[in-house]
């Protein structure tokens, strides 16, 4: 990215999004496809009283994301610690080295540690909450009678994930036209704008997806007998358009073209122990 940079803000601005794209539609297509899969090897092999049953036995699979998550966390944390710490002293102290000084080959492990914890470690984590969330949604499809006849009432947690890749991937494609970089201040403005587009468009597939999938009332059990399929379509873009809303304040707190940031920035010109 870097290197990009020197030539070309815009393609140092594109090869930072692509490979950020990698990690984002990687892991969600490889989550649902998998998921999926395993939905399917369940029905065929083994034998359940009914779909909640057979959904509470699949919900093991976010389990297992969790776990390889902790694995990359911690492994990947200590050792790119151990390394960076190491490496960095005895660089400087036995031969005056610079901090990550190329010359040092523990910087190797240093990067590799980073690379594990950092992000194999983030995208385990995030494979982990996306697949416990989506299991735990499948187990409520299965335990309501008027769904678990249905089969696209079944997969609609399925369904938003997998229309999310392809919104994902139309909004890429219309930042380039809507958003171009061409000066620094636009790479925030396309940042953001990458966050309005997948909001906007998500909105109306919810909806969509919503009525078509669910039946107009159904009983999600005792105290729930009048679920409409609305109920569900504004709870996702409740969800959907408070993420908008945490990204907006987040960078207001955040960026260098927000008052809080350039004052305490201010406030540093001149150290408080003087």
């Amino acid at each position: 990215t870097t290197h990009q940079c020197w030539m070309d803000l815009k393609a140092g601005f594109d090869v930072a999004i692509q490979g950020g794209c990698v990690m984002g539609l990687s892991l969600v297509s490889i989550g649902v496809i998998a998921l999926f899969i395993l939905i399917e090897v369940f029905k065929r092999v083994f034998v359940f009283e009914g779909p909640e049953a057979m959904f509470e036995a699949i919900a093991g699979y976010g389990l297992g994301g969790s776990s390889i998550a902790l694995f990359g966390r911690v492994g990947g944390g200590i050792y790119t610690k151990a390394a960076d710490v190491g490496a960095d002293l005895s660089g400087k102290n036995d031969y005056g080295l610079e901090e990550d000084d190329y010359r040092n080959p523990a910087c190797i492990a240093d990067n590799v540690g980073d690379n594990v914890g950092d992000i194999a470690g983030m995208g385990a984590d995030l494979f982990g909450s996306f697949a416990e969330s989506t299991c735990a949604a499948l187990v409520l499809a299965g335990s309501s009678p008027d769904l678990e006849n249905r089969w696209c009432s079944l997969m609609y947690p399925l369904l938003i994930s997998s229309t999310g890749i392809v919104v994902g991937i139309i909004t890429l494609l219309l930042q380039a036209c809507v958003y171009p970089v061409k000066n620094m201040p636009d790479v925030e403005k396309a940042l953001k704008g990458i966050l309005v587009i997948s909001t906007i468009l998500m909105t109306p597939v919810v909806i969509a997806l919503s009525k078509y999938c669910l039946p107009a009332k159904f009983s999600m059990g005792e105290g729930y007998e009048d679920v409409q399929w609305w109920y569900c379509a504004t709870s996702i873009m409740l969800g959907l358009w408070s993420g908008l809303v945490i990204g907006f304040v987040t960078e207001y707190y955040t960026s260098h073209s927000y008052a809080p940031v350039r004052e305490i920035a201010e406030t540093q010109k001149q150290s408080a122990a003087t």
